[in-house]
């Protein structure tokens, strides 16, 4: 088998990242989209980025909630990137609503996948499968066994579709006696340069920061990793000797909100940056109106620590400081013209 890589949601935040990563060390990239259209122009800057030829890619049209082109992207694939997930930028009101097909994507792509003989599968999840738990200290520090409470009533649709996706995963891999071929990436809030302005919930953090969306900086606080580290750990995870059966955590240090607008307004003194931070209980009211803020609420006011140093022994990856992080993709944000600062 070749060293071919299936990279589902090549055309994402995460997967167009790791798809360079993987083209720079010399891996064969083929990529899912949804729209071959649309796909190839992520695809051509992909390959810009990496600095090699722009039809180093081949792209498959597959969608999640189909069984439509599995067969074919998973085949001859020696290692398979299950970074696809459905995250529309208004979140649905019924929590249970982005199930479906994150539940049922991440059994196709295993399914198919394990049975072309695929030898590892990484498959990316999130801290939000972690860290949705009820009575949390004010500080939780969380590891790689920590599972969200997918029925607990305060969460919302992110994270009970991954949360519930990875469960499966797991539980379809140790009935096939495939633990130990499956890897889950589990990264904090992830930040970092935009170069194929294919965007992401995350930036929009920094986004909203940047815009003074919020009057003041809500209570809440996240590990926070940069894109080419999650990356790097999907890349290396492949065939690290004892990444298989682990869910490793992508994050360094925990930020608060506003120790994110701290490092922009030293960084853009003349940016117009939220003062102070937001009272709990006016977030919770302002929630009422706003479906978007309602996935705020279970964590306000906890400072969730991640428990990642294993991650750096297994990969070798150092993730780089959650400033740099924040501060490139401040520079992307302006740089694509999304945000201007006068």
């Amino acid at each position: 088998m070749s060293d071919r890589v299936l990279v589902t949601g090549i055309s994402g935040f995460i997967g167009s990242h790791t798809a360079v990563k993987l083209l720079e060390k010399g891996f064969k990239v083929r990529g899912t989209v949804r729209n071959k259209d649309k796909g190839a122009r992520i695809a051509a800057k992909i390959c810009a980025q990496a600095k090699m030829p722009t039809d180093s890619i081949e792209l498959i049209e597959a969608d999640l909630s189909l069984d439509k082109g599995w067969a074919d992207a998973v085949k001859d694939c020696r290692f398979i990137q299950h970074i696809a997930s459905p995250l529309p930028i208004e979140p649905p009101s019924d929590r249970e609503a982005l199930v479906p097909e994150a539940r049922a994507g991440a059994q196709r792509v295993l399914e198919n996948g394990f049975s072309a003989g695929a030898e590892r599968i990484v498959m990316t999840s999130s801290i939000a499968a972690m860290i949705g738990q009820k009575n949390r200290p004010k500080h939780f520090k969380f590891g790689e066994k920590d599972w969200t409470d997918p029925d607990w009533k305060k969460q919302t649709a992110y994270p009970v579709s991954k949360t519930r996706a990875e469960i499966s995963a797991w539980a379809y891999a140790e009935a096939q006696g495939l633990t130990d071929r499956l890897v889950t990436v589990n990264p904090g809030m992830v930040f970092g340069p935009d170069p194929f302005e294919n965007g992401s919930a995350s930036l929009q953090v920094i986004n909203a920061l940047l815009r003074k969306e919020f009057p003041r900086s809500p209570k809440l606080a996240f590990p926070v990793v940069d894109v080419r580290d999650v990356a790097a750990i999907h890349v290396a995870a492949m065939t690290a000797p004892k990444a298989g059966g682990r869910r490793l955590i992508a994050g360094r240090e925990t930020l608060w909100f506003k120790d994110m607008v701290d490092i922009l307004q030293a960084a853009y003194p003349k940016a117009n940056l939220p003062k102070g931070e937001l009272p709990n209980i006016l977030l919770r009211i302002i929630a009422i109106f706003d479906d978007r803020l309602k996935t705020l609420l279970a964590d306000l006011g906890i400072f969730n620590e991640a428990d990642s140093a294993y991650v750096s022994s297994i990969t070798q990856v150092i993730p780089r400081p959650a400033k740099e992080a924040v501060l490139e993709t401040a520079k992307s944000l302006i740089a694509n013209g999304v945000v201007e600062i006068r």
